[in-house]
C-alpha cells in the first residue's frame, strides 16, 4: 500500500481520511451551499459518505490522486478536504480540488491549505502542471486559485454532465515554473 502523506502548516494538519471521519465530513457534504460547485448532490447520510472516503483510498492505491483531510492543529476534526485528482503521471499533470466547511469560509484556511497541498506535488510529486476546473458561478474559488498564482486559460463548454445539466467550467493551472504567490492576506 502506498503511504499517505502527512503535511503540516502553521496552523493545520492536512492528513489521510478515515471512515472514522465521515461524520465530520457529512456535516459539510451535506450542506448545499459548500457542494453548489461540487458537481454532487448534498449527501443524505454519513453512510453515504463512506463511498467518498473509499474514493479518496482508491485513488492513492491507482495513484491518480491524493486527497488531504483537512484539520487544525488543535483539534482533529476534518474540516474539509483538499488534493490531486485525474493525475495524469506521462504529462506531469494533474487537477487540484478543495472544499471547506462552510463556518471556516473566509478564515485562509482554504488558501493555507490548497498552498501547502500544491508545493507538495511540484516538490515531492514531480509535477509540471496543476490545474484547476471551477465553475463560473464560483467566484469565490476562481478568486482563490487567482491569489496564489494560477492563471485562467479559457472556458471548456459543456465540459461535465453532473446533477442532470452540462456545467461549463473555466480551467486554471499553475506551473512549476510560475511562483506561488504568497502575499499577506492582511
Amino acid at each position: 500500500m502506498i503511504e499517505h502523506p502527512m503535511i503540516e502548516t502553521d496552523r493545520l494538519i492536512l492528513r489521510k481520511v478515515t471512515l472514522d471521519d465521515a461524520k465530520e465530513m457529512f456535516d459539510y457534504l451535506s450542506d448545499s451551499e459548500v457542494v453548489k460547485h461540487m458537481g454532487i448532490a448534498p449527501y443524505q447520510t454519513v453512510e453515504a459518505v463512506h463511498e467518498e472516503v473509499e474514493w479518496y483510498h482508491s485513488i492513492l492505491k491507482e495513484q491518480t490522486g491524493i486527497r488531504w483531510g483537512i484539520t487544525l492543529k488543535n483539534s482533529d476534526k476534518v474540516i474539509g478536504s483538499c488534493g490531486f485528482l485525474n493525475r495524469n503521471g506521462k504529462h506531469f499533470r494533474t487537477e487540484v480540488g478543495f472544499e471547506l466547511n462552510k463556518e471556516y469560509w473566509g478564515k485562509g484556511v482554504a488558501r493555507e491549505a490548497l498552498e501547502a497541498v500544491v508545493t507538495f506535488g511540484f516538490k515531492h510529486m514531480k509535477l509540471e502542471r496543476i490545474e484547476a476546473l471551477i465553475e463560473p458561478g464560483n467566484i469565490s474559488s476562481q478568486n482563490l486559485v487567482e491569489k496564489i498564482g494560477f492563471v485562467k486559460e479559457g472556458l471548456l463548454r459543456h465540459y461535465e454532465y453532473t446533477c442532470g445539466k452540462f456545467d461549463d467550467l473555466f480551467i486554471y493551472s499553475l506551473l512549476k515554473s510560475d511562483k506561488i504567490n504568497r502575499k499577506s492576506e492582511h
